[in-house]
Formats: structure tokens, C-alpha cells, sequence
């Protein structure tokens, strides 16, 4: 994956980036982390060109993220699930492949089975997702997002509002997702996860990058900033 960050500041009633520039090729999973505010979820929003930067570009695998053609091939995890409550998980996935993709009914049917099964939910995929637990109802959303066969998978602190045995959860299914040969960028507060999951770290501190590398910055920070981040997160 390449990620070309050119200069890149964004405002919303504050500056929440400021002149964020880098480049990175080679990389599968990029984890941003920081503290609450620090402009992690701007940046992976912008990223996924959910958001347009006020000054600056992004470009991913040598497109602008502004790009039509880009955003059809990256997939977005919310920090909530986001399912449509009236549908099954199984309907959330055929909805959108039918909707957004033009499948015909049973082949968005067989897709969406793949993936909620592939999720360890082939026996929940008729429920709605009040009838499901927090962490299943997010392996849905994740199982939706796999199933327009993206390049790209963006998840934004997807257990954030999890308890510690559904985060387990669902970041165990998240795991298991490195064998599909996708490339994830990702939001999370489970260095743990951060650990075993990225082979690169943003790491985020009021709207700049104070310091980035592979994982092992997490054992041996260079910045106070780092340093004082881990100390409260381990």
C-alpha cells in the first residue's frame, strides 16, 4: 500500500490537522493512535475521502482520495456499527450489493452468506441487529464492508464502545482477516491489537505526527509525547 500525505491541514471550527505531510509504500496495516483529540479519526476519514482536506492532498495507491473510482474500493467500519435496524444482518449486505454494486438478489444473498459466515455469524444472519450482541452487530458491519471486495479497509476505533470481551471478539474476526490479502488502515486504543495487527504506527499528537515507525516505537519511543501515551494506555 502507498499513502502520499501532502501538506495536509483541516479545520473545522479549530485547526484539528496541521501540515501533515508523509509517505509510506510497502505497508499492509497502518495503525493512527493517539489520545482523545488528537486528530486520529480526521485522518483516517480523510484518508478515506469521507472528508475533503481543508489545504493539502491525500493520495492511496496512486489515487486521490477524492477520487470515484477509489472510494468504490474501500470498505469503512464506524466506530458504531451503523446497521440499518429494520434490516437482518443478512439484508444490511444484500441491500447494499443490490443498491450500490447492481447484483442480482441471490448472488448478494450467496456474497452476504460468505462473509457473515466468514465472521462466525451464519447462525445469527436472519436476526436483526437489536437481537444480536455489540460485537456481533459489529462483525456484521464488518462483514458488509468485505463484501463489496475492497481494496482497502478502514476501521475507526471499531470497539470503542465494546466491553473487554466483545473488543476480544471482535478484533479476533479482524485477525483472522489478514490471510484475504487486503490492506487495512486503522483507528484503536487496544495497543495490544496495534502490536500484533499493524506493521506501521502514526502516532498522533494535537492535529501533527509526533512519531511514526513500526510497531516497536511502542516498546522504545523517541518523543516525551509517546512516552507519556503508553505509560497511560498499558
Amino acid at each position: 500500500m502507498k499513502i502520499k500525505i501532502d501538506q495536509v491541514s483541516h479545520l473545522y471550527d479549530v485547526e484539528v490537522l496541521h501540515d501533515l505531510s508523509l509517505n509510506l509504500d510497502g505497508y499492509k496495516s497502518v495503525a493512527i493512535i493517539g489520545v482523545s483529540g488528537s486528530g486520529k479519526s480526521t485522518l483516517i476519514r480523510l484518508l478515506s475521502g469521507l472528508e475533503k482536506p481543508s489545504l493539502g492532498e491525500l493520495f492511496v495507491n496512486g489515487h486521490s482520495v477524492n477520487e470515484e473510482e477509489y472510494r468504490k474500493k474501500i470498505g469503512f467500519v464506524f466506530q458504531h456499527h451503523n446497521l440499518f435496524p429494520h434490516l437482518t444482518l443478512k439484508q444490511n449486505i444484500t441491500l447494499v450489493l443490490e443498491k450500490t454494486r447492481g447484483y442480482e438478489k441471490e448472488q448478494a444473498e450467496q456474497i452476504a452468506l460468505k462473509y457473515l459466515s466468514m465472521l462466525h455469524l451464519e447462525d445469527q444472519v436472519n436476526k436483526l441487529p437489536k437481537n444480536v450482541s455489540g460485537g456481533q452487530a459489529q462483525r456484521a458491519s464488518i462483514a458488509r464492508a468485505l463484501s463489496i471486495n475492497p481494496d482497502i479497509i478502514f476501521l475507526d476505533e471499531p470497539t470503542s464502545s465494546l466491553d473487554p470481551i466483545l473488543t476480544h471478539e471482535v478484533l479476533t474476526a479482524v485477525e483472522e482477516l489478514k490471510s484475504l490479502g487486503k490492506d487495512f488502515i486503522f483507528v484503536t486504543h487496544v495497543m495490544s491489537f496495534v502490536k500484533d495487527f499493524a506493521d506501521y504506527v502514526i502516532y498522533m499528537d494535537k492535529g501533527e505526527i509526533a512519531e511514526m515507525g513500526t510497531p516497536d516505537i511502542l516498546d522504545h519511543p523517541k518523543s516525551e509525547s509517546l512516552k507519556a501515551f503508553m505509560q497511560k494506555v498499558r
